[in-house]
C-alpha cells in the first residue's frame, strides 16, 4: 500500500466556517455590492467596459445585447447571461437610474412592471456621458487592470469615473448577511455637494445638506419626513417617506376626478396594478362609497392613473386615503453600503462625497502622471528634430555615407563615425559631437523629407511650444494639490452644464394622512348563504320582491343590521364572525363570495351547524348538545366578542356539537334521540346554565358504540309526531322520565 506522508488533521465545524466566510464574502465583493469609487458592481462595470472594448459608442449604430452578454460571459463574467442581461437592462432604464449609462434599442420593459424582450431581440450602445464620465481615461493608467477568470485577459478593477455616480444612481444589492439599498440623488445637486466639500474638507453634513436636499427619484413623487433626512445622511441608514403626487382635476358634470401623476419610486413594476387592486378593494370594502371608477392611462408622456369621484366627494379627504390605505405612501429603506477599501462598508454623505474625492485625487495623478511621461517623450523628440533641421545636410551627409540603419543610429547616438564616408574631416568631427538619444535619433531616421518644407518646420516648432506649455501645467498639476482640485472641478463643471437637470422630487414635512370616515348610514339588510357556502347581503326591496326564490334557493337567510355580525358555529365547537360590512352588497342572482374568503371558516374541515346575527344571539339563551350526550345551557351575551375566531364550547376527546339550538319559555321538555333507537325524554330545567369553557353536564346514557342522532322540544301540552323507521311517531308515545337516563328503547 501506498504511505501518505501528509494527513491534515482538522475540525470539520472549522472547515465549514472558513468555507462560508470565502462564499459569504465572495458574494458581498464580487457580485452584490458596489464599489464607492466608481457606484457600479463587478457585473455592470465589466459590461459597460465589454461594450467600450467593442466599441459601441453613443455616436455609432446600436449592437444587439445578445453580443453584448456573449462577449462580457466569455470575457470577463461567467456567472449565466441573465445576470449579465438584468444588469445591462437596468442600466438602460431611465424610470429606475438617476442618469442611465446605457442607450437601449427595442423593448426594455415599462415602468408598469413589464419586462424587457429577450436579448436576440434589443440592442444597445453607451451613452454619452458613460463614455465621457466612466470610461475616456481608461488608455491613461488611471487604474489598474487585473486578469480575468482564465487570465487569459486584462479588465479594469474599478472604472475612473468622474462623478459621484453611488450617489447619482443609487444601488440596490442582497448579499450575504447584508443588503444595499442607496436612493438615487440629482447630478447637479450631488456636483456641487462635492465641490463644497473640496473646498472645506470640514464642512458638516448639515451644510453639505444646502446642496444634496434628498434623494431624487427619477419616478417624482414627495418625499414628506424631510426633518429625518439629516440623521439618515449623518448615518447612512434610515428610513424615507416617499408619496405620489395626486392633481386634482374638474370633470363633466360638476365632479372631480384625482390623477396621479407620479408615483413613489417603490411602487415600479408590479406596484402599479397592485394600487389599483387596492382602490378597488377600498370601495369593495365600503372603505368609501366616493370612488366610481379608476384606469391607467399612463403611456410615454408619463404616470396618469385617473380615479373618478361622485359628484360631492371630498378630494382631499379621498386623497388622505389613498395615502393612508395604498402603497401610494411608502417606506424606502436606505442602508447606503458599499465597498470601500477591499470591506462593505455603511457610510453617510460626507464619507461617500470623501471617498469619491480622494479616487478622483488618484485617478487624475496618474492620469497627469501619464500624460507627463507622453509630454516629456515627444519634447524629446521635438527637440531632436529641431536640432536635426539645423543641420539636415550633416545627417543626410551620414545617413548616405551609412551601409546599414544601425551604423547610422550608432553614429547619431554615440558618435561613432568608423565605415561612413564624409566629405571633410570637419564634418566627421561634427557628426561625432551630435549625441542624440536613442528616441530622438529613431524619430530622425523614421522623419519624412516633407518636414523639411518650411511650414512644416514652423508648425514643429509651434508643437514644441505646446508640448512646453502642457508640461509645464501637469508638472504645476502634480505638484499643487490646489491647481490639482481646481482642474477637477473644472471636469465637475462640465459635467454639471451639460448633463444637469432639475429635480424632480419635491421634500418637504407634511402632516400625516388623516382619512375621515363619514358616518355609516345603519340600514336593514339580508345575509344569505346558499349550499355551496357563497354569501352576499341583499337590500330589503330586493327581498320582499323576490321572498320566494330567496327562501327557496338560499340555505341561509337571516334579517339584520348593515352595522351587525355574522355569527357561525361549527360542528367542532368553533364560533366565526363577519361583519356585515366585508360581505358584498348583491343583486338576486350575483353570486356573492365564498364565506372562506372573508373570515377563518375552513369549508374542507368544518361543517356549520347553526349561523345567525350577533344582534339575535345576544338576546337569547342556547342549548349546547353533542353527538356524546353532554348538554349545558349558555347565554348568547357570552358570545359578544371582537375576535374573528373563538372556541364556542369544550369538547371532550373525540366528541363534535349535534347541535346548538335558542330555547324559548314555551319549549319546557326535550327528547333526545341515539342511533340505537333509545329515547329519553325529561324536563329541560334539569339541563344546567354553564359557561361557554364548561363542557356541561351528561344528558343520556349511551352504550360504548351510541350517539346522539336527533333533539325536539314540546311543551306539556303539545300533541307532536316525528317520523321514525318510515312512520309516524306520536313524542307522547316516550314517558316522561329524567335527565342521564338510557331511556326507552322503540320497537314500531
Amino acid at each position: 500500500m501506498p504511505v501518505i506522508d501528509n494527513i491534515i488533521s482538522t475540525e470539520y465545524s472549522e472547515i465549514m466556517r472558513k468555507s462560508y466566510i470565502d462564499y459569504a464574502m465572495s458574494v458581498i465583493i464580487a457580485r452584490a455590492l458596489p464599489d464607492i469609487r466608481d457606484g457600479l458592481k463587478p457585473v455592470q462595470r465589466r459590461t459597460l467596459y465589454d461594450m467600450s472594448e467593442l466599441g459601441i459608442r453613443h455616436d455609432r449604430p446600436y449592437r444587439k445585447c445578445a453580443r453584448i452578454v456573449g462577449d462580457t460571459m466569455g470575457k470577463y463574467h461567467p456567472h449565466g447571461d441573465s445576470s449579465i442581461y438584468d444588469a445591462l437592462v437596468v442600466l438602460a432604464q431611465d424610470f429606475k437610474k438617476g442618469c442611465a449609462l446605457v442607450d437601449g434599442h427595442g423593448n426594455f420593459g415599462s415602468i408598469e412592471g413589464d419586462g424587457a424582450a429577450a436579448m436576440r431581440y434589443t440592442e444597445a450602445r453607451l451613452q454619452k456621458i458613460t463614455e465621457e464620465a466612466f470610461l475616456s481615461d481608461l488608455d491613461k493608467d488611471t487604474v489598474d487592470f487585473i486578469p480575468n477568470f482564465d487570465e487569459t485577459e486584462k479588465e479594469p478593477s474599478v472604472l475612473p469615473v468622474l462623478i459621484p455616480n453611488f450617489l447619482i444612481n443609487g444601488s440596490e444589492g442582497i448579499a450575504v448577511g447584508m443588503a444595499t439599498s442607496t436612493p438615487p440623488h440629482n447630478l447637479s445637486e450631488v456636483i456641487e455637494a462635492e465641490k463644497a466639500y473640496m473646498k472645506n474638507r470640514d464642512i458638516t453634513t448639515e451644510e453639505l445638506m444646502t446642496y444634496v436636499k434628498g434623494p431624487d427619484f427619477p419616478t417624482g413623487g414627495i418625499v414628506v419626513n424631510e426633518k429625518d433626512l439629516l440623521q439618515i445622511y449623518e448615518s447612512g441608514e434610515g428610513k424615507i417617506r416617499v408619496r405620489g403626487r395626486i392633481e386634482v382635476e374638474k370633470a363633466k358634470g360638476g365632479k372631480q376626478n384625482l390623477v396621479v401623476t407620479e408615483i413613489p419610486y417603490t411602487m415600479i413594476g408590479a406596484g402599479i396594478g397592485k394600487f389599483m387592486s387596492d382602490v378597488a378593494a377600498l370601495v369593495e370594502s365600503r372603505k368609501t362609497n366616493d370612488i366610481t371608477d379608476i384606469s391607467n392611462q399612463s403611456g410615454k408622456d408619463g404616470i396618469r392613473i385617473v380615479i373618478e369621484l361622485k359628484k360631492d366627494a371630498d378630494a382631499e379627504n379621498i386623497k388622505n386615503l389613498l395615502y393612508q390605505k395604498t402603497k401610494l405612501e411608502d417606506t424606502f429603506g436606505v442602508n447606503m453600503l458599499a465597498v470601500s477599501n477591499g470591506r462593505p462598508e455603511t457610510m453617510g454623505l460626507k464619507q461617500i462625497l470623501a471617498a469619491h474625492v480622494g479616487f478622483l485625487y488618484e485617478v487624475n495623478t496618474r492620469k497627469y502622471t501619464s500624460l507627463l511621461t507622453k509630454e516629456r517623450e515627444k519634447r524629446e523628440v521635438q527637440e531632436g528634430l529641431i536640432r536635426a533641421v539645423d543641420c539636415i545636410d550633416l545627417i543626410i551627409m551620414i545617413l548616405r555615407g551609412s551601409k546599414s540603419r544601425a551604423q547610422a543610429m550608432d553614429c547619431l547616438v554615440k558618435g561613432k563615425t568608423e565605415g561612413i564616408a564624409f566629405h571633410t574631416d570637419k564634418d566627421r568631427k561634427d557628426a561625432e559631437q551630435l549625441l542624440f538619444s536613442e528616441r530622438q535619433a529613431t524619430a530622425i531616421l523614421d522623419m519624412r523629407l516633407y518636414r523639411l518644407i518650411g511650414l512644416e518646420i514652423t508648425a514643429l516648432r509651434k508643437e514644441y511650444g505646446e508640448t512646453l506649455k502642457k508640461i509645464a501645467k501637469y508638472e504645476d498639476l502634480l505638484s499643487d494639490t490646489n491647481s490639482m482640485g481646481r482642474e477637477i472641478r473644472k471636469d465637475l463643471d462640465r459635467f454639471q452644464k451639460e448633463y444637469g437637470r432639475e429635480r424632480r422630487t419635491s421634500i418637504e414635512n407634511a402632516k400625516a394622512a388623516v382619512f375621515e370616515e363619514k358616518p355609516l348610514e345603519e340600514t336593514d339588510v339580508y345575509f344569505v348563504m346558499d349550499r355551496f357556502g357563497y354569501v352576499k347581503t341583499l337590500d330589503t326591496n330586493t327581498y320582499e320582491r323576490n321572498k320566494e326564490t330567496v327562501l327557496s334557493e338560499y340555505r341561509y337567510c337571516i334579517f339584520t343590521r348593515n352595522t351587525d355580525k355574522i355569527c357561525l358555529f361549527t360542528e367542532d365547537g368553533n364560533m366565526h364572525t363577519v361583519k356585515c360590512l366585508d360581505v358584498p352588497v348583491g343583486k338576486l342572482r350575483d353570486k356573492g363570495v365564498p364565506i372562506d374568503n372573508i373570515s377563518n371558516y375552513d369549508s374542507s374541515k368544518e361543517i356549520f351547524i347553526y349561523v345567525d346575527c350577533m344582534e339575535n344571539i345576544r338576546k337569547q339563551k342556547f342549548l349546547f348538545l353533542t353527538k356524546q350526550a353532554m348538554a349545558k345551557f349558555v347565554e348568547g351575551g357570552e358570545f359578544d366578542v371582537s375576535k374573528r375566531s373563538v372556541a364556542a364550547t369544550k369538547l371532550s376527546e373525540g366528541d363534535s356539537l349535534l347541535a346548538i339550538m335558542p330555547v324559548n319559555d314555551e319549549n319546557r321538555q326535550i327528547f333526545l334521540q341515539s342511533k340505537e333507537g333509545f329515547f329519553l325524554r325529561f324536563p329541560l330545567d334539569e339541563i344546567p346554565d354553564k359557561k361557554k369553557a364548561a363542557i356541561g353536564v351528561r344528558a343520556m346514557k349511551l352504550s360504548e358504540k351510541d350517539s346522539l342522532e336527533a333533539v325536539y322540544f314540546m311543551n306539556f301540552a303539545d300533541e307532536r309526531t316525528i317520523e321514525y323507521m318510515g312512520q309516524e311517531m306520536p313524542l307522547t308515545y316516550v314517558k316522561n322520565t329524567h335527565r342521564d337516563g338510557k331511556g326507552t328503547k322503540v320497537r314500531l
